[in-house]
This record gives structure tokens, sequence and C-alpha cells, in this order.
């Protein structure tokens, strides 16, 4: 076949044209903007688009189909191109359904952990010696590109997201995958931009269960009452199981999971990541693997990229970064961290990125989120606002929100690394959330420059 990906720079869609490539397919691109690592995969194939921008001469009759990113606009004049030609045109998850009608789907959905339980389950199957494609979220140890796509593998394994799948397709992308095989890890409003209120939120939840198909199977986290009440709805109407926090125990800054008479060490840490491995451990049992063979496999997961991620360390200061930046991931991150290292102080700072996040009528979700933070910060740019069209927000607003005497407030980024810069790092822990990065800040040398100057 050959392709053409309008917004080819995207993380899922660049990674899908690589798949392709890899399998055979003819493939081009285009788009207005391109950043590493986006930028060096492509060139390393060979599809980095010679100008950037957009060109309707590239749509040509001679093409199979156009696989359209989310970035691209309605308006896109290679779209339009397309449109006028009749060609076939897809999102890029539209596209892995094709590639997967005759494999055993397995769809990872929730409005958090969906990348890492996702992750973690590739993890597990890649060391059993089971061949199965994948779409995932993040970059993982031991393999090349987020997106596998081969005639050979009998089993799919999809990050279920369920944001909008493109600028035509107003639907969310995991309502395109008819699981055969499914997890959601909980329910926790989000994408306010997209879904104004938590029923219509839900609702999408609720489409994606019913497409489970008849023989198929739900695994779900019995810890989060509105998902359990939404499960009960399908009683009688497919296969499902739940799945709670297993037994663990943290020694020394090491989580050890009990299974059986034996205590198993993890490097992952965490109550949120205890749930999502089991989780996993589900869904792997679904495909075949023992649990003997999935504790033996868990213990050596790191993580996915950017998810609880130890940036750098002296044995007395440990710093992370997260992508939390909704309501129940920032909570349960925070947690995770004090939790591991209770004897450490725990600065914790998050930037409001987010449509979502630096949404007015949305922030009042964040009430007590950061807790247990020994010092809270809330960094966010004025400018975002003015980019995403949002009304202004004031420090006040944050903190009020928040509910969070301690909490301190920046809208300079400068201010608050000049600020943390300051402390003395003794027997304290530096936890930096966001699905943005702080203005362009470099967290590792960062890192570095806070350990050396303790």
């Amino acid at each position: 076949m050959k392709l053409h990906f309008i917004a080819i720079g995207g993380a899922a869609m660049h990674n899908l044209a690589i798949a392709l490539y890899k399998k055979g397919y003819q493939v081009s691109g285009s788009d207005d903007e391109i950043f590493e690592p986006s930028k060096g995969r492509l060139d390393n194939y060979g599809l980095l688009p010679q100008e950037i921008g957009w060109d309707p001469d590239l749509i040509t009759k001679d093409l199979d189909a156009v696989i359209l990113g989310m970035h691209a606009k309605e308006d896109n004049p290679e779209l339009r191109k397309a449109q006028s030609l009749g060609l076939k045109i897809y999102s890029y998850p539209e596209f892995l359904y094709e590639q997967s009608k005759d494999k055993t789907r397995v769809v990872i959905g929730g409005s958090h952990g969906k990348t890492t339980i996702t992750s973690m389950v590739l993890h597990v199957l890649k060391h059993a010696g089971i061949d199965a494609d994948f779409m995932v979220g993040a970059q993982l140890d031991g393999f090349e590109v987020m997106v596998r796509l081969t005639d050979a593998a009998k089993i799919i394994v999809l990050e279920g997201d369920e944001y909008l799948t493109s600028p035509i397709d107003r639907r969310p992308k995991f309502h395109l995958y008819k699981p055969d095989i499914a997890l959601v890890s909980g329910i926790a409003w989000d994408h306010v931009n997209v879904f104004p209120d938590f029923d219509m939120y839900l609702d999408q939840f609720r489409i994606f269960i019913d497409q489970i198909g008849s023989d198929g199977y739900l695994a779900y986290c019995s810890e989060d009452n509105i998902l359990s009440n939404l499960v009960a709805e399908f009683k009688g109407k497919l296969r499902y199981k739940p799945y709670a926090l297993p037994e663990f125990k943290i020694n020394d800054g090491i989580t050890y999971l009990q299974y059986k008479k034996e205590e198993i060490p993890l490097i992952i840490f965490g109550k949120h990541n205890l749930m999502n491995l089991n989780g996993a451990r589900l869904i792997c049992k679904e495909l075949g693997v023992s649990d003997s063979l999935f504790y033996s496999a868990i213990r050596k997961f790191e993580g996915a990229s950017n998810r609880l991620d130890l940036v750098d360390n002296d044995n007395d200061t440990y710093i992370f970064k997260d992508f939390a930046h909704s309501p129940s991931k920032l909570k349960a991150t925070v947690e995770a961290v004090k939790e591991q290292y209770p004897e450490n102080e725990l600065v914790a700072c998050m930037e409001l990125h987010t449509f979502s996040s630096l949404n007015k009528d949305f922030i009042n979700e964040y009430k007590s989120c950061m807790d247990k933070a020994d010092r809270p910060f809330v960094y966010f740019n004025p400018n975002t606002l003015k980019h995403k069209k949002l009304p202004m927000i004031t420090a006040n607003d944050i903190r009020e929100a928040f509910g969070n005497s301690r909490l301190k407030v920046y809208t300079d980024s400068e201010l608050l690394i000049t600020y943390l810069m300051s402390l003395n790092w003794k027997n304290k822990n530096l936890l930096l959330m966001s699905s943005g990065n702080f203005d362009g800040l470099d967290i590792s040398s960062f890192s570095k420059n806070i350990l050396l100057h303790k």
C-alpha cells in the first residue's frame, strides 16, 4: 500500500508511520512542525519530510489511503485535496483496527494508568516469549518504537485513549478498537474541553465496555466505586473480574510484593502502580501467562517513560519526574513518593499545562491533591492561558482550588527554579510533575545542579 500521513510528526503518528514502513508499505508524510524525538526517528528511516508545511501536491490519486492526525485542522489543504479526490481517509485508531481485525485485540483503558498497564503487559509477554503487536503511549526499554504491526502476531495490545480520534471524527479513540479483552483502570473526569460534564465523560466508558465482544473479558479496578457501579450494569453480558491493591510492604525504600510465601522486590513503587500491576496480571493470565511467570517478569519492570522516572539521586536526595497532570494522577504520584520515602521531606512541583488543568471551572477538582507534599508548589505560565484562549486565573484561585495553605504558586519559571536551587536538599526529595516542561527546563541538568550544590 501507498500511504500518506497528514501530521506525521505526532507521537503516535510517527510511530505508526515507522511501523508501516518496516512492514513494507510506501510511506510519505507532512507536518507544519516536527520536534524531537519524532524528527530524529523519522529521519533515521528516511521518512522525514523534505520541507516543513502542508503541500496539496503530495496528495495524488495513486495513494491507497491517507492517515489523518489530530494535530491537523479541518481546513487542512492536504485533507481538502484528499476529500476532493475521494481518497480513503483513516484516523490512526481506524487504521490500527483495520490492521488488527484478525487478531485478538487487548485494549487498556481508564483515566489513569493505561500507559503503565499496557507497558507492563508488553514487558511480561516479551519475557514469556508471546509474540504481540502493540500501540503504547510511551517509549519502553527493550522496544525500538511505540507501535508494532506484523502479519505474524496473533495478539495486539492497544492503549485505549478516550480523547478524540481526529479533526473530522469526534469519537474517542478507544471506541474504534472493539476489544476482545479489555481493562479499565478507573474513571476520573478529564478532557473538559470535549466532555464538559462528568456524566458525558462516564458515558464514553459505558460505550467502550458495551463494545467488548460477547465472548470477551473485562478486568477492572474494584477500588473505584464509580467504575464498579458501571460494570455492574453489564452483569450477565460479559465475563469480568475485579482487581485491587495486592499485599505489599516497603522496606528501606524498596517495595516488596507478597506472593504466597515469597517476597518479590520491585523497581516500581506506589499504590497506584501496584494496582496497575494487579490489573496487568489479570490481562496476562487471560493471555495464558501463569502468575508465577508474571511475577518473575514484573520484578524487572522499570516503568514507562515519564511515569515516576528517577532522574538522579545521591542516596540522600531522590529527584523524580512524572507526566502527572490530572487530579487523580497528581494525588497518586505525590502519595507514592511520600510513602516510599517517609523520612525525607517531599518538595512537589506541579505545572498546570493542559486545557482541563487551566480551566477555571475544573481546577476545584484538585482539592487536597498535594496535601501529602511537605512543600507543595504549583506553576503556570499566563501565556499558556492566552494560547488556549482561556479566562485568566490568579495565584489565589489556585490556592483556593487546591485547599492547601502551604501551597506556593509561581507564574515565572525562572523564579521557581531559583528558589528551588536555594533550598538545602539534605534529606529532601524533589518531584516534578507536568505534561509540559516548565518552559523548557532541562530536568537532567537541573537535577545534577541540585545534587552538586547540596
